[in-house]
């Protein structure tokens, strides 16, 4: 192991993507940041809220690390497949 390298420095970068979810002809937003970038995040923790018609869904982290960058801003409108964040984690994929 380098020993420059430290447990809170990321050796991988994963994105978190919209997912499909079955509703067409809806728009997709951003409707609020729940973790700041670059606060460390557990595998699972709810970041983004999104809403479609109404409703409201949460994403949440796909890894423990760090928000690394909210790559959208809330209120804009996304679709399913658009990268929305990006996480640095020491995890392997």
């Amino acid at each position: 192991m380098d020993p420059a390298r430290t447990e809170s420095q990321p050796t991988a970068i994963r994105q978190l993507v919209v997912p499909d979810l079955g509703i067409v002809g809806l728009p997709l937003t951003i409707s609020l940041w729940l973790v700041p970038a670059g606060s460390s995040v557990q595998e699972g923790d709810r970041v983004v809220e999104l809403s479609v018609g109404g409703a409201t869904c949460d994403l949440e982290s796909p890894v423990s690390g760090r928000l690394l960058r909210q790559l959208v801003d809330e209120d804009d409108v996304v679709t399913p497949g658009t990268v929305i964040a990006e996480f640095g984690t020491t995890e392997v994929a």
